[in-house]
């Protein structure tokens, strides 16, 4: 009797698998997939039924193929009532935290609504399952805090299931949380520097409180530790701190480097200030770094500045010396930017790729680098197809007149010069003309640049021109000089004299100091006079070297100045500030 009742039941549910067959079709794509996924049944409840697990496994495994049984959104919502019930009644969340790890663990939610029979009540069963089988509370509060899955089986604990288990962890969570780190950016921060949550109690905000320490807002503080945390492994990042002091000296806000970074960069501190420092040792002045960060982060920020240096040591690879590649960063300091550094880089990739001896790209990259970093050009095969020649032949033409290299590999062709000289035909001939003197080439794109830095009419350039041949120079070297920094030109005659007088006459020092330094006629006077009285009070004291260069003196900041020209000496501050009122009264 026993058999027959076993064989009847095994033929009413044989019926029943086939009933359900005829509804729902199961792929064989997806029991394929069941050999390499792990098997859901494996981790299930007691099954009531051979057709449960089965459609239980077959659920899970087709879901992307749309053929499951879908629990309702209603289901879903109940359920998450559950988890959140169970962690904060059952286990002592606050409310916050068992809300928000409820509501931003999906991955581990649906896992653990795979353990139940969509057919059946999945918020009964799952209240069941959780009264009796408590869960690993670091799988859903790992990803709450917006780790993936992938991310977070490396970084659960061993031997470890419930948060309590680990209070220092916890506590430093709810630091970083009470600080108001959003929790969504705490993953990052655990997995990039688990040092952070390991920390002894009250260890974590004093670090925090440090930085603030620094002249950086809470809000700033906030951003640049959820985007940089290796700040907060061991004291306050020294080299961080140096990169703040150089936005302050060159007359930034703190708070503005908050504005540069982001949570996909990766920040090299130490490279950063390695960077400024080199630019410094260049000759940039506090403005032109103000300038080239305001308007090209990218430049420090993308990378940590690897970019000057890629650029710096494919100048030295060339065969130009360190002083010759100093002065061309200096000729042209806008090269740094993200778009003529790329420009550029591109532009010497042509001329290897058409096999231009080194000693000739020298020549260009000497004579033409602001052009080979304004222009984004075509590559070498579209140029040669376009003018029907060979790769020899464009570069015999390229070594004869750089310039036309310019004008037949330039993706934007440049506007004619004609609608410079529409607006204002006298003074525009005047200027071609004095530019032609000084050697460029007209209607040339070097010759259109030069019309937009150069100021004033043909005649008055002319005659500020000749101011610097009468002090003494040689004409020749003038014309180099302004080349070198057109900007001298936009000084009015009087003004340059009087600059060259307190150069030779005060100062001491010979007129071809200006031929190194050509920036010093770009200074104000209250700067200069102000800076090298300090300077020759400091001579007469013995506490500073004679003749030091025009640049040292000039072209460092307030801050560097106020270090190395002042504070050397006991009255020196005192001196310093007398010699500011005075200079300013008079």
């Amino acid at each position: 009797m026993f058999i027959c009742r076993i064989r009847r039941k095994v033929s009413k549910l044989s019926k029943m698998i086939a009933n359900l067959d005829k509804f729902v079709v199961f792929s064989h794509v997806v029991y394929d997939k069941s050999d390499v996924v792990q098997n859901p049944c494996s981790v299930s409840l007691n099954a009531r039924s051979f057709r449960s697990s089965r459609l239980l496994c077959e659920s899970v495994q087709s879901s992307s193929s749309g053929l499951a049984i879908q629990i309702s959104r209603t289901a879903k919502t109940g359920a998450r009532d559950v988890l959140f019930e169970y962690l904060h009644s059952t286990r002592g969340f606050s409310f916050m935290d068992a809300e928000h790890i409820s509501k931003n663990s999906p991955h581990f939610f649906e896992k653990l609504l795979s353990k139940f029979d969509p057919e059946e009540d999945v918020v009964k069963s799952l209240s069941k399952f959780l009264r009796y089988n408590p869960i690993n509370e670091f799988e859903p509060f790992l990803e709450s805090l917006g780790l993936s899955p992938a991310e977070i089986t490396s970084l659960i604990p061993q031997r470890l299931m419930f948060l309590t288990d680990d209070s220092v962890m916890l506590e430093n969570f709810r630091v970083l949380r009470d600080y108001g780190i959003p929790r969504i950016k705490m993953g990052k921060m655990y997995k990039e520097s688990r040092e952070i949550f390991e920390y002894d109690y009250g260890i974590l905000a004093s670090k925090l409180k440090a930085y603030e320490n620094l002249g950086l807002s809470k809000a700033i503080v906030i951003k640049l530790v959820s985007c940089c945390p290796s700040l907060l492994v061991g004291g306050v990042d020294a080299e961080f701190a140096a990169v703040l002091e150089w936005f302050k000296e060159l007359g930034m806000k703190k708070d503005e480097i908050g504005g540069f970074v982001s949570g996909k960069g990766i920040y090299d501190w130490g490279r950063m200030l390695d960077t400024l420092d080199f630019l410094d040792r260049v000759g940039y002045t506090d403005e032109q770094l103000h300038n080239l960060l305001k308007t090209n982060p990218a430049l420090l920020f993308q990378g940590s500045g690897k970019k000057v240096y890629v650029l710096f040591g494919r100048l030295l690879k060339l065969g130009l010396k360190m002083n010759e590649v100093y002065s061309l960063f200096m000729q042209n300091p806008h090269i740094l930017s993200v778009k003529c550094t790329k420009n550029f880089c591109k532009a010497l990739d042509f001329l290897f790729d058409i096999v231009m001896q080194t000693e000739d790209i020298v020549h260009i990259v000497s004579t033409r680098m602001e052009l080979m970093g304004s222009y984004s050009l075509k590559g070498p095969k579209t140029v040669c197809r376009e003018l029907n020649i060979k790769r020899d032949e464009l570069c015999q033409i390229i070594k004869e007149d750089p310039l036309k290299w310019f004008d037949v590999a330039s993706k934007s062709k440049i506007q004619s010069s004609i609608r410079v000289a529409s607006k204002d035909p006298s003074t525009f001939l005047e200027k071609t003309a004095f530019l032609s003197r000084l050697g460029y080439l007209e209607n040339s794109d070097e010759m259109l640049k030069a019309l937009k830095q150069f100021r004033g009419r043909g005649d008055q350039l002319q005659e500020r021109s000749d101011c610097l041949v009468n002090a003494g120079l040689d004409s020749n070297v003038v014309k180099n000089l302004i080349k070198q920094a057109p900007m001298v030109l936009n000084q009015s005659k009087d003004l340059l004299e009087k600059k060259i007088d307190c150069l030779t006459n005060w100062l001491g020092y010979p007129l071809e100091s200006v031929v190194a330094f050509p920036a010093y006629l770009c200074y104000d006077m209250e700067r200069i006079n102000q800076r090298f009285s300090m300077y020759a009070w400091l001579r007469e004291r013995g506490a500073a070297k004679s003749m030091l260069s025009l640049s040292t003196i000039l072209a460092c900041s307030d801050a560097r100045f106020v270090k190395y020209f002042v504070l050397v000496h006991p009255e020196g501050p005192a001196k310093w500030d007398s010699l500011k009122n005075s200079l300013n009264t008079a």
